[in-house]
């Protein structure tokens, strides 16, 4: 490697890393000793505390309701490096989550027969070897460094925005065939109402009929899936490049990089291909002097570049592969077999997803903000 630049171009290509400018590269397994995260980029002098960062860990963390994996981890983050007397110091951030409730021994079985519409089939297929315990770095522990990251992202969001904070609000439109209704949520949701309830669905009445689903299904050994929409206020016009590094592109590919995850949409989405242009076009009018949208179909992204309008997308899951009841499978010899799932899974990834999905919609944000400032600094000809 002859220069830094190499190294850097190097790490971009790597599968474990994530951004351009501001950087996570996530590491660790399910059942290994700990997992977490070195984020590389993040300006100096950012007040970040231990305890901000917990917020958004406890929010993902199992073992939180009666509708989640009954795994017990406290999810205690520890900064390692990058911050000095509670403030970031420009040098990369090393963040370390320790696993302690780890039951290695429910898996044994998986050691050699691959689960159902797992990752267990394909890693085995790609590197030869898997870790078999939890699925390894295919279980959606990996997340936790995606979480803790996001926290500094966040953070950095809160005092962007050109009229004040950039808020980020993710939460549960839909479990199997339980849907919020359209005129159930007309504002920007607040936090409140997201927390309110463990599926984080902001409308008590669905809440409670999401809340009875995923129970009757666990009760037999299933699982199911779901919806979830983000919604990012107070963007300015202008984030996102043309063509490849469209703000939606790498949206959708942070949100499908996620565990269970199998669709991405943005505004009207699929819907939109029922209606005609004169029906899907949003009309720009002078709202107070300012370029805004009649409507909001567009889902705030136009040429792959924010309009200043809210932002909107949803992110399908599908149900958790691991389910408590005997399926036909195969092992390691393509010999048939079957096998009984065990360990402790979630009956619904989805109501978890909310903090990663939030978490990935930050880092993408003030990843693009600092590559839009870096490449729109005006300079004073007279000081050129």
């Amino acid at each position: 490697m002859r220069d830094g630049g190499e190294g850097r171009q190097l790490r971009e290509s790597m599968p474990n890393v994530f951004g351009k400018i501001f950087q996570i590269s996530t590491w660790g397994e399910s059942h290994g000793a700990a997992v977490g995260v070195v984020i590389d980029g993040c300006p100096p002098c950012l007040p970040i505390t231990a305890e901000e960062i917990q917020l958004e860990l406890d929010r993902r963390r199992p073992g939180q309701s009666d509708i989640v994996t009954p795994r017990k981890e406290a999810d205690r983050v520890e900064i390692l490096s990058g911050v000095f007397e509670g403030r970031t110091t420009g040098t990369p951030i090393s963040l370390l989550v320790r696993n302690a409730d780890h039951r290695s021994g429910a898996y044994d079985e998986m050691r050699d027969k691959f689960r159902p519409s797992h990752a267990d089939f394909t890693y085995q297929s790609k590197y030869g070897l898997r870790d078999h315990r939890g699925g390894g770095r295919s279980s959606a522990r990996e997340t936790i460094g995606r979480v803790a990251a996001g926290a500094l992202a966040k953070k950095l969001l809160s005092t962007a925005g050109p009229a004040g904070a950039v808020d980020v609000r993710a939460f549960i439109t839909r479990i199997h065939d339980v849907a919020l209704p359209a005129e159930a949520l007309t504002e920007f949701p607040t936090i409140e109402a997201v927390e309110s309830t463990p599926v984080r669905c902001p409308h008590v009445e669905t809440a409670q009929a999401m809340i009875e689903r995923i129970k009757a299904v666990r009760a037999k050994g299933d699982s199911v899936g779901g919806v979830l929409e983000c919604r990012v206020r107070g963007l300015p016009a202008g984030l996102g490049e043309p063509v490849f590094d469209r703000l939606e592109a790498d949206l959708a590919k942070a949100m499908l990089s996620l565990p269970a995850t199998k669709g991405f949409e943005v505004g009207s989405g699929f819907e939109g291909t029922l209606l005609k242009g004169s029906e899907h076009n949003d009309l720009f009018e002078n709202r107070e002097g300012e370029v805004r949208t009649k409507s909001n179909r567009s889902g705030g992204v136009q040429g792959g570049i924010s309009n200043g309008e809210e932002l909107v997308f949803r992110v399908a899951f599908k149900p958790t592969a691991t389910i408590l009841q005997m399926q036909e499978t195969v092992d390691k010899a393509a010999q048939s077999t079957q096998l009984m799932g065990k360990g402790r899974h979630d009956p619904c990834v989805v109501p978890r997803a909310v903090s990663i999905v939030e978490a990935m919609t930050a880092l993408v944000l003030v990843d693009h903000w600092m590559r839009h400032t870096a490449q729109t600094q005006t300079f004073d000809s007279a000081d050129s």
